[in-house]
């Protein structure tokens, strides 16, 4: 079974209030589904478009995982605390298995 992804650009405006907001608060319910950080705002050159300052990607065991997270009431109030301070672009997409 492929695996689910959440693909996503940030821009944060206060890291602080983000990772004690959106990030503590977010962890739990990302491990609830089994989610593994795979990038998170390491280094990078956009060499097509524009991006955000941020990227981030976050596998989930299957596709249908990654959605009931991004779906569930825990991580929408999670969410809720990210929204003053970050805009995000959001993708959620399934996985190749080859």
């Amino acid at each position: 079974m492929p695996k689910g992804y959440w693909v996503a650009h940030v821009e944060v405006t206060d890291l602080e209030a983000y990772a004690a907001g959106y990030a503590a608060a977010a962890k739990p319910v990302l491990d609830r589904y089994g989610a593994v950080v795979q990038v998170r705002a390491g280094r990078r050159e956009v060499v097509e478009g524009s991006a955000k300052s941020r990227t981030v990607v976050i596998a989930f065991p299957s596709y249908q995982a990654a959605l009931d997270c991004y779906h569930s009431a825990d991580y929408q109030a999670a969410k809720a605390k990210r929204a003053p301070i970050a805009l995000s672009d959001l993708v959620i997409i399934e996985g190749f298995d080859a």
